[in-house]
């Protein structure tokens, strides 16, 4: 549907849209006296206040018939797996799932699909679906932007579920929108909180916005389901309880070869080793206060002490110090381990995003004003080159890092 459309019923072919356009996307039927738009259409809106008084132009969305919201219910979570494997995001979101649905008192589903994953559907059961949709075809064996669409487009148009959640993961980037677009509904990208309002069960969605600068939150009025994927690492993981009872719903979407563009011949690992930051439990982080590459061979020698992962701000990746796997932050990976050191890192707004709800927070920092400060829950203000090499010796000497960390935290 064209973004402006003009009510042939209400125009009178008086010109002053076309006058009004500055793309000269206005034609005017002089004998007709009506007026249409062409394709040169940008939406700018300039004509909408010139056909004030004659109320012809209107938005194209206002003349599609609302939904009706009550045929959808329910809560679904897109149970995203990779060679069998539920993945940890998918764990996050039946989590979550789980709270929302029992707040709008409805089930909770999971979607899996594949080839050969029933055994996947019983440990979403286990992990708190009520229900699993399980679409199981050769076609589907392998991930394909056009077979997973088309099978979810027929499974929400038959069940027409509430809610859907997808990870923010490179499937559920891609997969989300495509489906979206499918059944003529909206997408919050990027969520980091997902609420219920009470008054009228609609789904608040928070993401960060303007550069993290602000979190904005975001309703879907009008359309359903209301579907938002979801950064990794930002959720509880649901907990699995054995032998939990639930429905597995067997569903044919008819997938053929046929209504696959794109085919998957080979799946290549990569090299190097994967980090996974965001699974990581322990995270020894370095920003631009290292002030050289090789500082994060010291913050290595600490996170193999503690059993860590690597960490990174975007200024170090930016500078080529370290990979983009390693970003922390609202353009890198969002992550909620048990411990994160942040090592010479100021705290903009961006990396805070990705981190602040990490159990607990050691900063280090010579700088006693750094926002960083403002979420930890140990600053200690140094030099990370004395602060970190003294902490690899405690370590050594196996003391307890937590009176380590205290001994030295200035605030």
């Amino acid at each position: 549907m064209a973004a402006v459309v003009i009510l042939q019923d209400k125009c009178v072919g008086c010109g002053l849209c076309a006058k009004a356009c500055p793309f000269d996307a206005i034609d005017l039927d002089k004998g007709a006296r009506k007026a249409s738009i062409n394709e040169k259409c940008t939406a700018c809106g300039s004509c909408f206040e010139s056909c004030k008084k004659f109320g012809a132009i209107v938005h194209g969305a206002r003349r599609k018939a609302k939904a009706d919201l009550s045929e959808y219910r329910g809560v679904w979570v897109y149970v995203e797996q990779r060679a069998g494997v539920v993945q940890p995001v998918a764990v996050e979101l039946l989590g979550e799932g789980r709270r929302l649905a029992d707040a709008l008192g409805v089930e909770l589903s999971g979607v899996l699909l594949g080839e050969g994953i029933e055994p996947l559907a019983r440990e979403a059961i286990e992990l708190g679906a009520d229900r699993v949709f399980l679409c199981e075809s050769p076609a589907l064996a392998g991930y394909t932007t056009d077979g997973h669409t088309k099978a979810l487009d027929a499974l929400v148009r038959a069940h027409k579920p509430e809610i859907l959640l997808f990870g923010a993961t490179h499937i559920g980037r891609d997969l989300a929108p495509r489906l979206a677009a499918r059944v003529d509904t909206g997408l919050t990208a990027d969520c980091t909180k997902l609420e219920i309002d009470p008054a009228d069960r609609k789904l608040l969605q928070t993401r960060p916005a303007f550069g993290g600068n602000v979190m904005a939150t975001i309703v879907t009025p009008n359309n359903r389901p209301q579907m938002a994927t979801v950064r990794p690492g930002v959720m509880k993981k649901a907990e699995a309880k054995p032998g939990r009872a639930g429905e597995i719903v067997r569903f044919d979407a008819a997938v053929g070869a046929g209504d696959l563009r794109t085919r998957v011949l080979e799946v290549v690992r990569s090299a190097r080793p994967c980090c996974a930051i965001e699974e990581a439990e322990i995270i020894v982080s370095g920003g631009r206060g290292l002030g050289k590459p090789e500082g994060f061979e010291l913050l290595q020698r600490l996170a193999d002490k503690l059993g860590a992962t690597v960490g990174s701000s975007r200024a170090c990746v930016d500078a080529g110090w370290i990979g983009h796997e390693r970003q922390v932050g609202q353009t890198g990976k969002t992550v909620k381990p048990r411990l994160y050191i942040a090592c010479g890192i100021s705290g903009a707004i961006q990396h805070l995003a990705g981190m602040s709800s990490s159990d607990l927070i050691v900063a280090i920092n010579k700088n006693p004003d750094a926002p960083i400060f403002s979420v930890a829950d140990y600053a200690i203000v140094g030099d990370l080159y004395e602060v970190v090499p003294a902490l690899i010796q405690a370590l050594d000497r196996k003391e307890s890092l937590a009176e380590l960390i205290a001994s030295r935290a200035a605030a």
